[in-house]
């Protein structure tokens, strides 16, 4: 993990595309600003872990239903 040092307004570039600029500090809560391209997703880290959850859900639950569908295709014949 790379940690970096930086004071209100300063910012940090990732991959020439991304941009972090610390926008506020107060107390133990950064504000952080992102410029990021449209095509980029940016989530917080708990918002993306619960995307992941529910396609992994949606994942398993669709590959139970053709398993289904498949097993009665080959029930009929």
């Amino acid at each position: 993990m790379l940690i970096l040092g930086r004071k209100r307004n300063q910012s940090i570039i990732i991959n020439e595309m991304i941009e972090v600029t610390v926008v506020s500090i107060e107390g133990d809560q950064v504000k952080l600003g992102i410029k990021a391209p449209k095509s980029i997703d940016v989530h917080r880290k708990e918002v993306y872990e619960e995307i992941l959850t529910e396609n992994n859900e949606a994942s398993i639950e669709a590959s139970e239903q053709l398993l289904k569908q498949l097993s009665q295709s080959l029930n009929k014949d």
